[in-house]
């Protein structure tokens, strides 16, 4: 027993260990010629904030500060490493130091250890411990440019990653490391469809650029947000000591680390101020309209009211008012439309709700006023849109009549039914005859009935040892049965976002284990794209899958109606469908 605690302990100490924050401070060497450059390095197992360098007195940075990040999974354990990295040459010779270093982790400060360096006078061969990439290092520089740090809440913003290249230095590709999350934003990304290499400036310097990457935001939350980094691993070419028969430096490849700083955005609630008593969320510039597509009808028959919202703005994170309609005009729940285009400027277009409506009865019904408010971030000021009110006029049908509370009722005519004569009342019954049951056919064949159950039970048993022995089958199946499970879950909790969401997500993820053999773990979307190619799933139905998983997300930070939640649950269901027929 005593044992068994002490490796509980220990497991739980090793845990406690892996979790420490480290921030450390290296050099390439501790001992160097007036002449030479030294690399310093402030590494932190954990991201953090407010870095504050030392001010390395006694010598002059002539490249730096660069910033690499590095994750890794490993045995399914996720290990980060950022790094700042400094070169260093010395201004004197003798005995210098290099300070502490400072860096914010969670709310608490840590400093890394003084550094000891030795710089003799100078030395014949000098060696350059930052090797030959340092020539390209302080060459290339990634660039987060976010076109308003205090927005409003819901109000659109860009950030764009730039690359800037000294013209000196050669780029030969890149691939991306790390993506930002964007955490607290609605996001979406504007692909670019080619990459073209422009002319600009850099610390006042001549450099070329090429934009990698431009995202649409919208905050979520209010306060101060950080917009994540997006890290490259870059293919360059690195010159070395080596040159060519002309006299040029001779190149070698090499994997080069980059990456864009935290940008820190702050994000303005919307004013209490003057705001509507029916607003909704909405944060643009819009035009608000309500029309139908009939003005006369006769009783029984349709007509559409369409209630639109159209301009530039959250087009997809609120939800337009609610007619209120007269009793005697039957309404039904509201088709959702969208058409919206979605560029570097935000969202532009129109939404729409489309309520049928059917009369009863005769008469003339009016629709009342429909008003629709929104912020605009250019004024600061809220808008008010109002409707004309609408007269539909029900020209023939029953006439509504009066009761004695004063409301109105249909007249309507009842009609005699013949729906029970199929009920018989005569039943025919005749005695049952007197029958001996011993040593009748029946009996033998109840008696004999035990020893043809034998052999069934036997092959019973052992399909249910072959059952319970696949163990990997009965995990596939057990996660199918979830799947399904999920997603009549789904259903039950339409209406509630949060639920349905949730229930449909562990769907989908558990569909996956079964048909894919795949951990959630696992569950990238590049990884599950690579695994539907292998298994030769349609490439239309691979994108229709992750697109419901990509609307599971979403709907952690934006608002969503029940029409776009039946739109989600009639997705899953029909692409869970087409893959099963394709795998």
């Amino acid at each position: 027993m005593n044992f068994a605690y002490l490796l509980l302990f220990l497991s739980v100490g090793f845990h406690s260990l892996a979790q420490k924050v480290q921030f450390d401070a290296t050099v390439s060497k501790n001992k160097l010629g007036v002449n030479e450059r030294l690399r310093v390095d402030f590494e932190m197992n954990q991201d953090g904030d407010n870095f504050q360098p030392p001010s390395f007195q006694g010598f002059t940075v002539v490249g730096g500060p660069n910033q690499s990040i590095s994750q890794q999974w490993i045995n399914g354990k996720k290990s980060f490493s950022k790094t700042f990295s400094y070169f260093l040459a010395p201004n004197t010779t003798g005995n210098l130091k290099i300070g502490q270093a400072e860096i914010s982790i969670a709310g608490n400060t840590y400093k890394t250890i003084p550094l000891d360096i030795e710089v003799t006078g100078a030395v014949n061969n000098p060696n350059d411990e930052a090797g030959p990439q340092y020539a390209v290092e302080d060459k290339i520089h990634l660039v987060a440019e976010v076109s308003n740090t205090k927005p409003y809440l819901n109000e659109a913003i860009t950030v764009v990653y730039k690359l800037y290249v000294s013209p000196q230095t050669a780029v030969n590709g890149w691939n991306e490391i790390d993506a930002p999350k964007f955490a607290d934003f609605w996001s979406q990304s504007i692909d670019e469809k080619q990459f073209k290499v422009y002319d600009g400036t850099y610390d006042g310097e001549p450099y070329r650029y090429v934009i990698l990457r431009r995202t649409l935001l919208y905050p979520q939350k209010t306060g101060d947000l950080t917009i994540e980094p997006l890290a490259l691993s870059l293919n360059v070419e690195v010159p070395t000591q080596r040159r060519d028969i002309f006299g040029g430096y001779v190149t070698r490849p090499e994997k080069l680390t980059v990456a864009a700083n935290n940008r820190k955005i702050t994000v303005k609630p919307l004013p209490e101020q003057g705001k509507p008593a029916d607003f909704s969320g909405a944060v643009g510039n819009f035009d608000f309209n309500v029309t139908t597509t009939k003005k006369e009808l006769k009783a029984s028959e349709s007509l559409n009211l369409n209630i639109t919202a159209s301009g530039n703005g959250n087009l997809k994170l609120f939800k337009l008012p609610k007619p209120k309609l007269p009793s005697a005009l039957e309404v039904y729940e509201p088709e959702h439309d969208e058409t919206i285009n979605t560029n570097i400027n935000g969202m532009s277009g129109s939404i729409a709700d489309r309520y049928t409506v059917v009369p009863q009865v005769k008469g003339k019904y009016p629709i009342p006023q429909i008003s629709f408010s929104y912020f605009d971030p250019k004024t600061d000021k809220y808008r008010t849109l109002t409707s004309e009110e609408l007269l539909i006029n029900v020209e023939k049908g029953p006439e509504a009549v009066t009761t004695a509370n004063g409301d109105t009722a249909n007249k309507k005519e009842v009609v005699a039914s013949n729906q029970f004569r199929y009920i018989k009342t005569d039943a025919d019954l005749e005695p049952m005859g007197e029958k001996r049951f011993f040593r009748s056919t029946a009996f033998w064949s109840l008696m004999a009935s035990p020893l043809l159950f034998i052999p069934l039970i036997l092959l019973a048993n052992r399909k249910r040892r072959e059952y319970k022995a696949d163990v990997k089958g009965n995990r596939l199946r057990k996660a199918d049965r979830m799947a399904r499970k999920f997603l009549s879950e789904a259903k039950k909790n339409m209406g509630d976002q949060k639920a349905f969401y949730l229930a449909l997500e562990r769907c989908l993820h558990n569909y996956l284990k079964a048909k894919l053999n795949i951990q959630t773990s696992d569950m990238s979307k590049e990884r599950i794209k690579s695994l539907l190619q292998q298994r030769t799933v349609k490439e239309e139905t691979s994108a229709a899958f992750l697109s419901v998983l990509e609307s599971c997300e979403f709907a952690r930070y934006t608002p969503s109606s029940d029409v776009t939640m039946q739109k989600d649950y009639d997705k899953a269901a029909q692409v869970i469908s087409e893959m099963d027929k394709q795998l």
